[in-house]
C-alpha cells in the first residue's frame, strides 16, 4: 500500500476516507506517537503532532456524536470546552448533525472542577463517565453541570458505556486518549478503529506507549489507508473481523 499525499486531498475527501467502512455504532481512537513508540514529548502528546496531525485531528471531530477523553488527558493536554470552529460547526449542521459534538470525560475519582470552563462554557451539556466506586457526593455535584453515567462497578465497562451513550443518540464515539483509557477499551474489545499518526522523531526517554494495561490476547488490526505529509505518516487501522 502506497501512502497518499495528504496535501492533495481536500477536507471532504479526507472525511470520506475516514468514514469508509464505519458503521452507525462506531468507536474510533486517535493517537500520535514517535517512531520509537513514545506517546508524549515533554509530557504532552500535542507536542508530537504537526500541522498534518492537527488537520486530521480536527476533521475527525466532525464525524463524531461524542468526543471521549480520560480526565487525566483533559488535565495534561489542557482541554477546554468542546467548541468546534465556525467552518466545522457549519459543516456538521449541513450534514444533519448538531454544531458541536458532546464532550464525554472518563474519570474514576471524579476529580473534576464543576466550575471549570469545560462545563460552564460547554455548548452542549457534557457527559461524565465513571464507576460505582466513585464518591457519591462528587457524582451529585457534577450532576449539576453534566450527565453522569455509571458504567461498571469496580472498573470501566466499555460495552455498557457504549450502550449508554448510544441510548442518548451518541453512537459514533471519537476517543482522544489517554493510554489507560485505550487499554481499558482494548481489554473489552471495544475499539473499531485506530487512527495513528507517526511523528518522524525518536524520543527515547521514559515516555509511555499509546495503550497501557493487560489484554487477554492480541487485537488484530488491518491497515485501511496511509496518508503522508512530508515524513509524517497517518495510519488508519480497522479491527480485523
Amino acid at each position: 500500500m502506497h501512502p497518499s499525499p495528504l496535501a492533495a486531498l481536500d477536507d471532504d475527501a479526507i472525511l470520506a476516507l475516514y468514514a469508509e467502512g464505519s458503521a452507525e455504532r462506531w468507536l474510533r481512537v486517535n493517537f500520535v506517537s514517535s517512531i520509537d513508540g513514545a506517546v508524549t514529548h515533554d509530557g504532552v502528546s500535542g507536542a508530537l503532532g504537526g500541522e498534518a496531525d492537527l488537520r486530521v485531528f480536527d476533521l475527525l471531530r466532525r464525524l463524531a456524536d461524542v468526543v471521549l477523553v480520560a480526565a487525566g488527558t483533559v488535565r495534561t493536554e489542557g482541554y477546554g470546552p468542546m467548541v468546534l470552529g465556525e467552518e466545522a460547526a457549519l459543516a456538521r449542521t449541513a450534514a444533519g448533525l448538531p454544531p458541536h459534538p458532546v464532550f464525554a470525560i472518563v474519570s474514576g475519582s471524579l476529580d473534576l472542577d464543576a466550575g471549570s470552563r469545560l462545563f460552564t462554557e460547554a455548548p452542549v451539556r457534557p457527559v461524565v463517565v465513571t464507576t460505582g466506586r466513585s464518591p457519591a457526593r462528587r457524582r451529585d455535584e457534577l450532576a449539576e453541570v453534566a450527565e453522569v453515567l455509571v458504567c461498571g462497578e469496580d472498573a470501566l465497562d466499555a460495552p455498557r458505556m457504549r450502550d449508554a451513550l448510544a441510548e442518548r443518540g451518541l453512537a459514533r464515539i471519537h476517543c482522544e486518549g489517554g493510554p489507560s483509557l485505550l487499554g481499558a477499551l482494548l481489554a473489552d474489545d471495544a475499539v473499531d478503529e485506530l487512527d495513528l499518526t507517526l511523528s518522524p522523531t525518536l524520543e527515547a526517554g521514559d515516555a509511555g506507549r499509546i495503550a497501557r494495561g493487560s489484554l487477554p490476547g492480541a487485537r488484530e488490526q488491518r491497515l485501511a489507508h496511509v496518508l503522508a505529509s512530508g515524513d509524517t505518516l497517518l495510519l488508519r487501522y480497522l479491527r480485523a473481523r
